[in-house]
């Protein structure tokens, strides 16, 4: 970097940004044609989201994209949204909103950096290589600013990566952290590999699992690419409402993504299928990266024993052994994965809050909350259901 004055400019749609620009700071490892490591920032996911009417008017999420320019040339840019509410964060504030609004302030709107419905850990600050420390400190001082000229209560960057936690709070966000549950690939060869290395109990608790699951009369179809057809949007679609009206009232996801989806994302998707009598009575759809697999939606038209574990667990765990992938992401929550080979990890947050008084207020907050979240971490990894002594028997 020469020194150049850095431009922030704030946008309404992504189609005021060119895609080479966007994933030249999203994904540059994908430039060439290679995969990205997060399918989730880069344009083609973000721009169907918005595309769709997931986002936009209506929704609570309003873009406003970040850009950040030096010589005429994108260096950084966010994935910005104003915001009416908390749905659809996986990172909870409303005890802050209700907090705020009872001591009288406005806590809506706020501004929200982040991947809409998406509680996935990935890059917030987007940089162009070569720009990260540059075009971060731009992003995070722009987005301050925007915020406190507009007199909003709150900035929050959910799900970020932990070298943008110590960017962050070198500028005065304040950090939170949460847990998951993934699981990782010990270069096993198979999924036998794999449960040899657990305890016996969970061993064989996970086999009658499996057993009960792919009994269900019927076969598990796991499709990609070209191999996915217009049915099995049409499929996926049911299975996703069904769950979203049970989770969340309404689906955040619109009809029209699904669409898009298999115009535009079919790389990077993984559906996995549960077909019955001509009939697919179950789903998950899982994103691909570079390193890893990311479940995110799940849903069913019957009930069958043991099945949501087989599609959104073992299937995908299977799928990554035979392709080489380093980790299963299976979303938010759910201490129900550790006795599946999931461990808890940390994930991030940060925080800006425009009055100073409620700032510190959460900052004691969550300087208990990071000591609660690392305790609880460390007590489930003990918990864990890999074998203790190796000299077990794992038959």
């Amino acid at each position: 970097m020469d020194g150049a004055p850095i431009e922030i400019e704030m946008h309404q749609g992504l189609g005021t940004i060119a895609a080479s620009d966007w994933d030249a700071c999203a994904c540059p490892e994908a430039v060439a044609g290679g995969r990205a490591n997060d399918p989730f920032t880069t344009y083609r996911f973000l721009k169907a989201i918005e595309d769709s009417g997931s986002v936009g008017p209506g929704t609570g999420w309003q873009p406003r994209y970040l850009t950040a320019r030096a010589n005429d040339e994108v260096i950084a840019c966010a994935p910005l949204y104003v915001k009416s509410h908390s749905q659809g964060e996986y990172v909870f504030d409303y005890s802050w909103a209700h907090a705020y609004e009872n001591a009288g302030g406005r806590y809506y709107p706020k501004m929200q950096v982040a991947v809409p419905f998406t509680p996935v850990s990935g890059r917030r600050l987007l940089t162009r290589p070569g720009f990260e420390t540059t075009g971060k400190a731009a992003l995070v001082q722009g987005m301050v600013q925007v915020a406190d000229d507009n007199e909003l209560s709150s900035l929050h960057l959910t799900f970020c990566e932990e070298d943008e936690v110590d960017a962050g709070q070198q500028m005065g966000l304040l950090h939170r952290t949460a847990q998951q549950f993934h699981w990782l690939n010990e270069n096993y060869q198979s999924f036998d590999e794999f449960l040899a290395s657990l305890s016996s109990r969970k061993r064989k608790n996970i086999r009658k699992e499996r057993q009960k699951a792919q009994a269900f009369g019927g076969e598990i179809l796991c499709l990609s690419g070209e191999e996915i057809r217009p049915e099995h949007w049409d499929a996926m679609w049911r299975f996703y409402q069904d769950t979203g009206a049970r989770k969340w009232g309404t689906p955040y996801l619109t009809r029209d993504f699904f669409d898009m989806a298999h115009d535009t994302l079919r790389d990077d998707i993984l559906l996995i299928l549960a077909k019955k009598e001509g009939h697919y009575v179950a789903g998950a759809m899982n994103l691909i990266g570079q390193e890893a697999l990311f479940g995110r939606y799940w849903g069913c038209v019957e009930d069958h024993p043991c099945l949501h574990f087989e599609l959104c667990y073992y299937q995908a765990m299977d799928w990554a052994i035979s392709h080489g992938l380093g980790r299963v992401e299976a979303g938010a929550q759910g201490e129900h994965k550790l006795a599946r080979g999931y461990l808890p990890v940390t994930t991030h947050s940060l925080h800006w809050m425009r009055d100073p008084g409620f700032a510190d207020a959460v900052a004691r907050f969550l300087e208990a909350e990071r000591e609660a979240v690392a305790e609880e971490i460390e007590v489930m990894t003990a918990w864990g259901p890999f074998r203790k002594d190796k000299t077990e028997d794992h038959e």
